[in-house]
C-alpha cells in the first residue's frame, strides 16, 4: 500500500515538560511516533511552535507554548490488504480486539513480507493503513496466541499508547513451564538485546526495567501451570525471565532447551509433549479503560485446544 498519510496534530506544552528540547516534548506528546520520525520532521519543517516554524530539536520548551505539526508520512509499500482470516472478539468504532491463533505474525517484517496481521487487518478495514502500526499499540510472538487491541483512529491510538506505557492496560497470561515450581512469585529483572545472538533478549544489568507476576495454577511433578501477568511489556519477557529463572516456557524454540523425557513419563505424555512445537503461552485476558468512553472494559478468551489438550494428557498422565 503506497498511499501517504497527512497528519495534522496540535498540543499546548503543559508544564511537566517546560524547559525540555522539542524533540523531547514531541516524543511525549505524540508517543505513536518515533523520536528519529519526529527529529526529521522538525528538521524538515513541519512543526511550528506558537506559529513560528522551528527547524531546532534543542528548542527549549515553555508552559502553554502550541506545537502545531503538519506531516506526510510515507505508509510502508509492502503493507498490502489480504483476506486472512480473524478473530474479532470486539469493535466498535474506536477499537478491534482481535484473538491472535498461533503462527501469524503481527507486522510484516524481514522474512515475513505478508501473510500477517496487518495485512489481515487492513482487508478488514483499509482505514488503519493511515495509522502507526496500523493501529496495533502491542505485539505477541508469532507463537503466542490470545489478545490484541487494535486501534481505529488517533485520538484512541494516543490514548491507549499512553496508558500502556502509564501500565495502565492490565495484560494476563497462561503458560505451562518446565519444573515444579514451588510457589508464586515476582521477577523484577532487566532485559535488553543480548551482546551475541541479535535475535535473543537477555537479562542484563544495563537492560531495561522489566517485572512479571506469577502465581501457580496447577502443578505436575516436571511442569508447572501459571497465571502470569505483566507489569512491564519488554520484547520475550515472559519468555525471558522464565529462563533466567530455570523454569523455561515449554516447547520455546529460542529460550528453552529440548525438552526431556525421563523414563517415568508414559506414552501419552511423550507424544504430546514430541508433537508440541511452539511456546505454551497464552494471553488470555486484556483489561483497560475504553480510550473515549473510559468504561473499563475486560475481555477474555479460553484457550486454544491444543493448549488444552496438552494440559489434558499431563492430567491424566504425569
Amino acid at each position: 500500500m503506497n498511499t501517504n498519510q497527512t497528519i495534522i496534530l496540535q498540543q499546548t506544552i503543559p508544564t511537566p515538560l517546560a524547559g525540555q528540547r522539542l524533540d523531547q516534548a514531541l516524543a511525549k506528546l505524540f508517543p505513536e511516533y518515533s523520536r528519529t520520525q519526529l527529529q526529521h520532521w522538525i528538521k524538515a519543517g513541519f512543526v511550528t511552535v506558537d506559529g513560528l516554524v522551528s527547524t531546532q530539536p534543542r528548542q527549549k520548551m515553555t508552559t502553554g507554548a502550541l506545537i502545531t505539526l503538519h506531516a506526510t508520512l510515507k505508509l510502508p509499500t509492502n503493507w498490502t490488504a489480504q483476506d486472512i482470516t480473524l478473530s474479532i472478539v470486539f469493535e466498535d468504532d474506536d477499537l478491534i480486539i482481535v484473538n491472535k491463533p498461533a503462527g501469524l505474525v503481527v507486522h510484516p517484517g524481514a522474512g515475513n513480507p505478508d501473510k500477517t496481521l496487518v495485512n489481515a487487518l487492513l482487508h478488514h478495514n483499509p482505514t488503519l493503513a493511515t495509522l502507526p502500526r496500523a493501529g496495533i499499540i502491542h505485539r505477541l510472538d508469532k507463537d503466542t496466541t490470545g489478545l490484541l487491541i487494535i486501534t481505529k483512529n488517533l485520538p484512541a491510538h494516543h490514548a491507549l499508547t499512553q496508558a500502556l506505557k502509564a501500565r495502565d492496560i492490565k495484560r494476563e497470561y497462561l503458560a505451562l513451564v518446565k519444573g515444579a515450581m514451588i510457589s508464586g512469585g515476582t521477577i523484577d529483572a532487566p532485559i535488553g538485546r543480548h551482546s551475541t545472538q541479535r535475535t535473543k533478549m537477555t537479562v542484563t544489568p544495563n537492560g531495561r526495567s522489566a517485572i512479571t507476576h506469577y502465581r501457580i495454577l496447577e502443578k505436575f511433578p516436571t511442569y508447572t501451570y501459571l497465571h502470569v501477568e505483566l507489569e512491564t511489556g519488554r520484547t520475550h519477557q515472559i519468555r525471558v525471565h522464565f529462563n533466567h529463572i530455570h523454569h523455561p516456557v515449554v516447547g520455546d524454540p529460542l529460550y528453552g532447551k529440548h525438552i526431556t523425557m525421563p523414563g517415568k513419563f508414559n506414552e501419552a505424555v511423550k507424544q504430546a509433549l514430541k508433537q508440541w512445537q511452539r511456546q505454551a503461552l497464552h494471553a488470555f485476558r486484556l483489561s483497560f479503560r475504553h480510550p473515549i468512553t473510559k468504561k473499563y472494559n475486560e475481555f477474555e478468551v479460553p484457550l486454544p485446544q491444543d493448549f488444552e489438550q496438552l494440559l489434558q494428557t499431563l492430567r491424566e498422565n504425569e
